[in-house]
Parts: C-alpha cells; sequence; structure tokens
C-alpha cells in the first residue's frame, strides 16, 4: 500500500467506527462531497494535507492522531 491507500483506509475506518459516511464527514468539515469523493478514488493520486486537517477537525481528532497508525509507521521511504 502507498501513503494515499493508507489515508482513505484511515478515514474508511474512522468513519465505519462512527457509523458515518464519506459524505456526512465532508458536510461536517467543510468540504464538498466532491471533493470528499475524489480524494477517495483509487485513480486519483492526489490528496491535500489540508483537506486532511480537514476531516480530522471533523471527526475531532489531531493530526498526530490520525497518523500515529502501524500502517504509515510501517510505510517504505519514498526517497530510494
Amino acid at each position: 500500500m502507498d501513503v494515499k491507500d493508507i489515508i482513505v483506509k484511515r478515514f474508511t475506518e474512522l468513519c465505519s467506527a462512527r457509523n458515518m459516511k464519506i459524505n456526512e464527514l465532508a458536510n461536517i468539515s467543510g468540504v464538498t462531497p466532491s471533493t470528499a469523493y475524489s480524494m477517495m478514488d483509487p485513480s486519483r493520486r492526489d490528496v491535500s494535507i489540508r483537506t486532511i486537517k480537514k476531516f480530522c477537525d471533523g471527526l475531532e481528532i489531531t493530526l498526530g492522531e490520525f497518523f500515529s497508525t502501524k500502517d504509515f509507521d510501517d510505510l517504505e521511504q519514498e526517497i530510494k
């Protein structure tokens, strides 16, 4: 998995734990549902840290809490 896949997986898990759909998260985070769905689309590779921060705000978690998972810790170096 690459970093975008893990970001999508993490938001999916957090939404599922709260019985929330991604468009609901978008609405409470001040992000358009189309931005949320495009982020979740596997064919699109760009994810902005600003959108991640807004989603974290909507979930009432910090960026540190979001990124503090084994999946993020185990990511391979991007520069080889």
